[in-house]
């Protein structure tokens, strides 16, 4: 079963103030549209992406290379539509949509909507409303609500793709009159029923100036940092060059290892691992198991960093160390660095690669091999 999610940004959001629309306003270190798109990216169970954005900023899509760019409408139920008609020519089974100005939507919310759409024709996430409510007229209270029964409504709001399509259209063929609130309204328009699944106070919708502070806050308070150290070893044997962090590094040994015995990609793999929990190398790519003779490195390293990815995390950064007395390790670091943030698809600033000797001391003073410790950071905000 397929699942794509539309995010509407074609809105001007002008009540949150700023010189820009509130999508493209900084809010922790990246722009507010970066951390939602990057939310249903990084979901393992969404498919496909549509991000709806505004006509004026359609330069913006630069920045979001594995989306598919629609261009939005005059109004809310407009843009969802295009993100709808977005996705006809190859439809999924179902799809989420979601506004861009609920930036901290977690995997939770994401998974409860789409566990609903299997015995329901639509889902969508919501808090039960507990305050007193009341009615006001003239800067005064004018009576109350009963709050029983009341809820405020979050997205993403979740439909199989082919019913929420047919309401859409409907809708904008003027079957339905009037602007809709959001897509539940649509659907119930429409006959379809939608089951209420909990929703997320850290979900929260930026509208007015001071969002901006309150989801800073919330983000700090959330974010879930992981550490990870790895340590390697090899000795050497007879050869012509090391393989060293994706390099060939000429020597007049090279490192023995049922792969390629690449040490520096060895430990740097485990720090990954070891962030997750995941034990190591030879649990994932058993040394015992013929099809990894020989192996390059890069295929634990990718392995490691996808299933990171699959997670949530992302690599902020990593420090890599190389132990050895020979062969000289400062003329190969920038093509090593350039080498692991190509595999592991992140800016090279982002990595660090060194080396240091044991002053003549221990196995590695005398050359009898290399070792290498690793550090790795991970990062779900």
């Amino acid at each position: 079963m397929e699942i794509a999610a539309i995010i509407v940004a074609a809105g001007r959001g002008t009540r949150a103030g700023g010189d820009v629309p509130k999508q493209w306003r900084r809010l922790h270190g990246a722009r507010v549209a970066d951390w939602t798109v990057d939310a249903f990216l990084s979901h393992p169970r969404i498919g496909r992406v549509v991000l709806v954005l505004h006509p004026d900023d359609l330069g913006q899509a630069e920045g979001f290379a594995d989306a598919i760019v629609a261009t939005g409408g005059a109004t809310r139920d407009a843009s969802v539509m295009a993100g709808l008609e977005a996705l006809v020519g190859d439809p999924p089974d179902l799809v989420l949509i979601h506004d861009v100005a609920r930036p901290l939507v977690g995997g939770r919310v994401i998974d409860r909507v789409i566990d609903a759409l299997d015995t329901a024709a639509g889902a969508a996430p919501a808090l039960a409303v507990t305050d007193a409510l009341w009615m006001g007229e003239n800067g005064k209270v004018s009576g109350t609500h009963d709050r029983n029964g009341l809820y405020r409504a979050q997205t993403p709001q979740g439909f199989r793709f082919a019913a929420i399509l047919a309401a859409h259209r409907a809708h904008q063929d003027g079957a339905l009159p009037g602007g809709a609130a959001d897509d539940v309204e649509v659907a119930r328009g429409a006959g379809l029923e939608v089951t209420i699944v909990e929703g997320d106070e850290a979900n929260m919708k930026i509208t007015g100036p001071s969002d901006f502070a309150r989801a800073e806050e919330m983000m700090r308070d959330r974010m879930d940092i992981r550490v990870g150290q790895g340590y390697d070893v090899h000795a050497f044997e007879p050869g012509e060059a090391c393989i060293l962090c994706g390099v060939a590094v000429p020597h007049g040994q090279k490192l023995k290892g049922h792969s390629d015995a690449d040490v520096g990609m060895h430990a740097l793999t485990d720090a990954l691992y070891g962030a997750l929990a995941e034990g190591d190398i030879g649990q994932h790519f058993p040394p015992s198991d013929p099809q990894w003779k020989g192996a390059a490195s890069h295929v634990f390293l990718e392995h490691a960093i996808g299933l990171a990815r699959s997670r949530g995390y992302e690599l902020v950064n990593c420090d890599v160390t190389l132990i050895c007395e020979r062969p000289k390790i400062g003329p190969h670091v920038g093509a090593m660095r350039a080498a692991l943030a190509r595999i592991v698809d992140v800016d090279v600033d982002r990595i660090s690669v060194k080396a240091t000797t044991s002053e003549r001391l221990g196995f590695t003073g005398r050359e009898e091999g290399i070792a290498s410790m690793a550090v790795a950071t991970l990062v779900k905000a």
